[in-house]
Protein backbone atom coordinates (compact mmCIF):
# COMPACT_ATOMS: atom_id res chain seq x y z
CA UNK A 1 0.00 0.00 0.00
CA UNK A 2 2.90 2.27 1.01
CA UNK A 3 4.55 1.47 -2.40
CA UNK A 4 1.13 2.55 -4.24
CA UNK A 5 1.00 5.77 -2.59
CA UNK A 6 5.04 6.92 -2.92
CA UNK A 7 4.19 6.15 -6.99
CA UNK A 8 1.37 8.09 -7.18
CA UNK A 9 3.06 10.60 -5.50
CA UNK A 10 6.08 10.41 -7.62
CA UNK A 11 3.81 10.17 -10.93
CA UNK A 12 1.96 13.58 -9.96
CA UNK A 13 5.33 15.20 -9.27
CA UNK A 14 6.79 14.08 -12.57
CA UNK A 15 3.44 15.23 -14.28
CA UNK A 16 3.94 18.84 -12.60
CA UNK A 17 7.51 18.90 -13.38
CA UNK A 18 6.58 18.10 -17.35
CA UNK A 19 4.18 20.88 -17.04
CA UNK A 20 6.49 23.65 -15.87
CA UNK A 21 9.34 22.48 -18.25
CA UNK A 22 7.17 22.64 -21.65
CA UNK A 23 5.30 25.90 -22.70
CA UNK A 24 3.47 26.51 -25.64
CA UNK A 25 3.15 29.61 -27.10
CA UNK A 26 0.21 30.49 -29.62
CA UNK A 27 1.44 32.06 -32.87
CA UNK A 28 1.39 35.80 -33.10
CA UNK A 29 2.22 35.46 -29.05
CA UNK A 30 5.38 36.37 -27.36
CA UNK A 31 5.97 35.17 -23.63
CA UNK A 32 9.37 36.98 -21.77
CA UNK A 33 11.23 34.24 -19.75
CA UNK A 34 12.65 35.88 -16.31
CA UNK A 35 15.51 33.83 -14.22
CA UNK A 36 15.22 34.47 -10.41
CA UNK A 37 13.90 37.84 -11.33
CA UNK A 38 16.02 38.68 -14.00
CA UNK A 39 14.74 39.17 -18.11
CA UNK A 40 16.34 36.16 -19.58
CA UNK A 41 15.09 35.21 -23.17
CA UNK A 42 11.59 35.43 -25.51
CA UNK A 43 9.62 32.57 -25.95
CA UNK A 44 8.95 31.97 -29.56
CA UNK A 45 5.55 30.17 -30.92
CA UNK A 46 5.26 27.22 -30.73
CA UNK A 47 7.42 24.22 -28.16
CA UNK A 48 9.41 25.80 -25.71
CA UNK A 49 11.39 24.31 -22.91
CA UNK A 50 12.28 26.14 -19.12
CA UNK A 51 13.53 24.98 -16.23
CA UNK A 52 11.00 24.72 -13.42
CA UNK A 53 10.87 26.40 -10.64
CA UNK A 54 13.56 29.13 -11.86
CA UNK A 55 12.31 30.37 -14.86
CA UNK A 56 9.11 32.76 -14.57
CA UNK A 57 7.70 32.92 -18.07
CA UNK A 58 5.58 35.99 -17.91
CA UNK A 59 1.85 36.67 -19.39
CA UNK A 60 1.50 36.60 -22.97
CA UNK A 61 1.67 39.45 -25.64
CA UNK A 62 -0.39 39.58 -27.99
CA UNK A 63 2.02 40.70 -31.12
CA UNK A 64 -1.31 40.95 -33.95
CA UNK A 65 -2.85 44.55 -34.98
CA UNK A 66 -4.31 45.55 -32.63
CA UNK A 67 -7.53 48.62 -32.46
CA UNK A 68 -8.50 51.13 -29.57
CA UNK A 69 -11.02 53.04 -29.08
CA UNK A 70 -10.80 56.41 -27.03
CA UNK A 71 -13.78 58.05 -26.08
CA UNK A 72 -14.45 61.49 -26.89
CA UNK A 73 -12.26 64.36 -25.89
CA UNK A 74 -12.94 68.00 -25.66
CA UNK A 75 -10.56 70.24 -27.21
CA UNK A 76 -10.21 73.46 -27.75
CA UNK A 77 -9.66 75.07 -31.41
CA UNK A 78 -7.52 78.26 -32.19
CA UNK A 79 -10.76 80.44 -31.97
CA UNK A 80 -11.95 79.14 -29.05
CA UNK A 81 -14.32 76.60 -29.92
CA UNK A 82 -14.77 73.59 -27.54
CA UNK A 83 -15.20 70.36 -30.52
CA UNK A 84 -15.79 66.90 -28.97
CA UNK A 85 -12.77 64.33 -31.47
CA UNK A 86 -13.55 60.54 -31.22
CA UNK A 87 -10.16 58.42 -31.97
CA UNK A 88 -9.25 55.47 -32.82
CA UNK A 89 -5.82 54.11 -33.11
CA UNK A 90 -4.18 51.12 -34.92
CA UNK A 91 -0.98 49.46 -33.42
CA UNK A 92 1.57 46.21 -33.15
CA UNK A 93 4.07 45.64 -30.35
CA UNK A 94 7.03 45.06 -32.45
CA UNK A 95 9.31 44.14 -29.55
CA UNK A 96 8.17 42.06 -26.46
CA UNK A 97 10.94 42.97 -24.33
CA UNK A 98 10.55 46.89 -24.55
CA UNK A 99 6.67 46.76 -24.04
CA UNK A 100 6.98 44.40 -20.67
CA UNK A 101 9.90 46.66 -19.11
CA UNK A 102 10.17 49.92 -21.17
CA UNK A 103 6.63 51.07 -19.87
CA UNK A 104 3.99 49.77 -17.30
CA UNK A 105 0.95 50.11 -19.13
CA UNK A 106 1.78 50.80 -22.96
CA UNK A 107 -2.07 51.17 -23.59
CA UNK A 108 -3.17 53.80 -21.26
CA UNK A 109 0.51 55.75 -22.43
CA UNK A 110 -0.34 55.87 -26.11
CA UNK A 111 -4.05 56.96 -25.18
CA UNK A 112 -2.63 59.96 -22.79
CA UNK A 113 -0.43 60.71 -25.71
CA UNK A 114 -3.01 60.70 -28.23
CA UNK A 115 -5.05 62.88 -26.18
CA UNK A 116 -1.63 65.75 -25.53
CA UNK A 117 -0.87 65.50 -29.15
CA UNK A 118 -4.55 65.88 -30.21
CA UNK A 119 -5.10 69.17 -28.25
CA UNK A 120 -1.67 70.20 -29.50
CA UNK A 121 -2.48 69.96 -33.15
CA UNK A 122 -5.98 70.99 -32.87
CA UNK A 123 -4.99 74.31 -30.68
CA UNK A 124 -3.08 75.38 -33.81
CA UNK A 125 -5.78 75.48 -36.19
CA UNK A 126 -9.36 76.93 -36.47
CA UNK A 127 -12.90 75.05 -36.60
CA UNK A 128 -12.89 75.15 -39.87
CA UNK A 129 -9.61 73.88 -40.76
CA UNK A 130 -10.42 71.27 -38.08
CA UNK A 131 -13.37 69.70 -40.09
CA UNK A 132 -11.59 70.03 -43.61
CA UNK A 133 -8.02 68.80 -42.27
CA UNK A 134 -8.67 65.35 -41.29
CA UNK A 135 -6.08 63.83 -43.36
CA UNK A 136 -3.35 66.26 -42.12
CA UNK A 137 -4.07 66.04 -38.14
CA UNK A 138 -4.47 61.86 -38.84
CA UNK A 139 -0.62 61.97 -40.23
CA UNK A 140 0.87 64.31 -37.72
CA UNK A 141 -0.85 62.22 -35.04
CA UNK A 142 0.67 59.25 -36.26
CA UNK A 143 4.37 60.60 -36.86
CA UNK A 144 4.29 62.05 -32.83
CA UNK A 145 2.60 59.03 -31.70
CA UNK A 146 5.02 56.86 -33.58
CA UNK A 147 7.91 58.17 -33.10
CA UNK A 148 7.35 58.70 -28.75
CA UNK A 149 6.22 55.10 -28.54
CA UNK A 150 9.06 53.34 -30.91
CA UNK A 151 11.32 52.92 -27.20
CA UNK A 152 8.42 50.98 -25.91
CA UNK A 153 8.36 48.13 -28.66
CA UNK A 154 5.30 49.88 -30.04
CA UNK A 155 4.21 50.35 -33.68
CA UNK A 156 1.68 53.20 -34.45
CA UNK A 157 0.06 52.21 -38.17
CA UNK A 158 -2.65 54.40 -38.54
CA UNK A 159 -4.66 57.20 -36.46
CA UNK A 160 -8.32 57.93 -37.13
CA UNK A 161 -10.31 60.71 -36.42
CA UNK A 162 -14.24 58.72 -35.98
CA UNK A 163 -16.12 62.10 -35.08
CA UNK A 164 -15.63 65.75 -34.66
CA UNK A 165 -18.56 67.35 -33.12
CA UNK A 166 -18.82 71.20 -33.16
CA UNK A 167 -20.63 72.91 -30.46
CA UNK A 168 -25.00 73.17 -31.27
CA UNK A 169 -24.70 76.88 -32.18
CA UNK A 170 -22.15 76.04 -34.66
CA UNK A 171 -24.22 73.02 -35.89
CA UNK A 172 -27.13 74.79 -36.82
CA UNK A 173 -25.10 77.97 -38.64
CA UNK A 174 -23.44 75.30 -40.64
CA UNK A 175 -26.74 73.59 -41.38
CA UNK A 176 -28.33 76.73 -42.54
CA UNK A 177 -24.89 77.63 -44.55
CA UNK A 178 -24.98 74.45 -46.33
CA UNK A 179 -28.90 75.00 -47.00
CA UNK A 180 -28.40 78.27 -48.82
CA UNK A 181 -25.84 76.83 -50.60
CA UNK A 182 -27.54 73.53 -51.62
CA UNK A 183 -30.78 76.40 -52.73
CA UNK A 184 -28.14 78.52 -54.43
CA UNK A 185 -26.65 75.17 -56.49
CA UNK A 186 -30.08 74.65 -57.33
CA UNK A 187 -30.98 77.75 -59.01
CA UNK A 188 -28.07 78.18 -60.75
CA UNK A 189 -28.47 74.61 -62.73
CA UNK A 190 -31.96 76.24 -63.24
CA UNK A 191 -31.06 79.14 -64.88
CA UNK A 192 -28.36 77.40 -66.85
CA UNK A 193 -31.06 74.76 -67.71
CA UNK A 194 -33.56 77.63 -68.77
CA UNK A 195 -30.84 79.68 -70.69
CA UNK A 196 -29.56 76.09 -72.07
CA UNK A 197 -33.57 75.49 -73.53
CA UNK A 198 -34.21 79.11 -75.07
CA UNK A 199 -30.65 78.59 -76.88
CA UNK A 200 -31.73 75.19 -78.43
CA UNK A 201 -35.13 76.77 -79.05
CA UNK A 202 -33.52 79.53 -81.02
CA UNK A 203 -31.02 77.31 -82.44
CA UNK A 204 -34.28 74.97 -83.74
CA UNK A 205 -36.28 78.14 -84.99
CA UNK A 206 -33.44 79.04 -86.59
CA UNK A 207 -32.74 76.39 -88.72
CA UNK A 208 -36.03 75.47 -89.26
CA UNK A 209 -36.26 79.30 -90.67
CA UNK A 210 -33.13 78.15 -93.29
CA UNK A 211 -34.76 74.94 -94.23
CA UNK A 212 -38.14 77.19 -94.95
CA UNK A 213 -36.48 79.59 -96.77
CA UNK A 214 -34.25 77.33 -98.65
CA UNK A 215 -37.39 75.19 -99.40
CA UNK A 216 -39.10 78.38 -101.02
CA UNK A 217 -35.98 79.05 -102.92
CA UNK A 218 -36.32 76.16 -104.40
CA UNK A 219 -39.81 76.40 -105.48
CA UNK A 220 -39.48 79.81 -106.56
CA UNK A 221 -36.30 78.86 -108.67
CA UNK A 222 -38.53 75.74 -110.10
CA UNK A 223 -41.29 77.91 -110.93
CA UNK A 224 -38.93 80.32 -112.61
CA UNK A 225 -37.36 77.53 -114.77
CA UNK A 226 -40.33 76.01 -115.95
CA UNK A 227 -42.00 79.42 -116.70
CA UNK A 228 -39.37 80.38 -118.87
CA UNK A 229 -38.92 77.12 -120.30
CA UNK A 230 -42.58 77.23 -121.21
CA UNK A 231 -42.14 81.02 -122.19
CA UNK A 232 -45.63 82.01 -121.25
CA UNK A 233 -47.36 85.86 -122.46
CA UNK A 234 -48.23 88.53 -119.88
CA UNK A 235 -51.70 87.45 -119.88
CA UNK A 236 -50.96 84.19 -118.17
CA UNK A 237 -49.04 85.72 -115.67
CA UNK A 238 -51.69 88.59 -114.69
CA UNK A 239 -53.75 85.42 -114.00
CA UNK A 240 -51.18 83.72 -112.09
CA UNK A 241 -51.31 87.21 -109.94
CA UNK A 242 -54.96 87.09 -109.75
CA UNK A 243 -54.93 83.42 -107.93
CA UNK A 244 -51.83 84.31 -105.74
CA UNK A 245 -53.75 87.57 -104.42
CA UNK A 246 -55.75 85.80 -101.67
CA UNK A 247 -53.05 83.62 -100.38
CA UNK A 248 -51.67 87.02 -99.57
CA UNK A 249 -54.44 88.56 -97.92
CA UNK A 250 -54.68 85.66 -95.72
CA UNK A 251 -51.07 86.13 -94.08
CA UNK A 252 -51.33 88.33 -90.69
CA UNK A 253 -50.43 92.03 -90.69
CA UNK A 254 -50.83 91.80 -94.96
CA UNK A 255 -52.54 95.27 -95.47
CA UNK A 256 -50.73 96.67 -98.56
CA UNK A 257 -49.57 94.89 -101.89
CA UNK A 258 -47.11 96.40 -104.45
CA UNK A 259 -48.07 95.56 -107.93
CA UNK A 260 -45.66 95.35 -110.74
CA UNK A 261 -46.37 97.32 -113.39
CA UNK A 262 -45.69 94.49 -115.95
CA UNK A 263 -48.29 92.97 -114.36
CA UNK A 264 -50.84 96.23 -114.51
CA UNK A 265 -50.01 96.15 -118.17
CA UNK A 266 -51.01 92.66 -118.37
CA UNK A 267 -54.07 93.03 -116.35
CA UNK A 268 -55.15 95.68 -119.13
CA UNK A 269 -54.49 93.13 -121.94
CA UNK A 270 -56.93 90.52 -120.03
CA UNK A 271 -59.64 93.20 -118.99
CA UNK A 272 -59.30 94.34 -123.27
CA UNK A 273 -59.29 90.51 -124.27
CA UNK A 274 -62.54 89.66 -122.35
CA UNK A 275 -64.03 92.47 -123.93
CA UNK A 276 -63.59 91.37 -127.54
CA UNK A 277 -64.83 88.46 -126.54
CA UNK A 278 -68.13 89.83 -124.91
CA UNK A 279 -68.52 91.72 -128.40
CA UNK A 280 -68.29 88.62 -130.33
CA UNK A 281 -64.90 88.69 -131.28
CA UNK A 282 -64.27 92.11 -132.81
CA UNK A 283 -62.52 94.72 -131.32
CA UNK A 284 -64.71 97.48 -130.17
CA UNK A 285 -63.82 101.28 -131.01
CA UNK A 286 -61.07 102.89 -129.37
CA UNK A 287 -61.48 105.37 -126.65
CA UNK A 288 -61.79 109.33 -128.05
CA UNK A 289 -58.22 110.70 -126.76
CA UNK A 290 -58.49 114.21 -126.23
CA UNK A 291 -56.44 116.44 -129.17
CA UNK A 292 -53.25 117.94 -127.78
CA UNK A 293 -54.49 121.26 -129.94
CA UNK A 294 -57.10 123.46 -128.61
CA UNK A 295 -60.65 123.36 -130.09
CA UNK A 296 -61.26 126.40 -132.29
CA UNK A 297 -63.81 129.15 -130.88
CA UNK A 298 -67.07 129.70 -132.34
CA UNK A 299 -66.74 133.38 -133.70
CA UNK A 300 -69.68 135.95 -132.53
CA UNK A 301 -72.50 136.40 -134.86
CA UNK A 302 -72.64 139.92 -136.26
CA UNK A 303 -75.71 142.46 -136.10
CA UNK A 304 -77.47 142.47 -138.81
CA UNK A 305 -77.78 146.30 -140.70
CA UNK A 306 -80.73 148.01 -140.60
CA UNK A 307 -81.40 146.38 -136.50
CA UNK A 308 -81.92 148.35 -133.86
Amino acid sequence: MAELIVGLVIALLAVVLVVRTVRIVPQARASNVERLGRYLRTLQPGLNVVIPFVDRPRPLIDLREQVISFEPRSVITEDNLVVHIDTVLYFQVTDPKAAAYEIADYIQAIEQLTVTTLRNVIGSMDLEKTLTSREHINSTLRGVLDEASGKWGIRVNRVELKAIDPPPSIKDSMEKQMRAEREKRAAILTAEGARQARILTAEGDKEAAILRADGQAKAIDTVFGAIHRNDPDPKLLAYQYLQVLPELAKGEGNTFWVIPSEVTTALQSVSKAFTEKNDGGEPGPEPARESDEPAPSTPPELDEPGAG
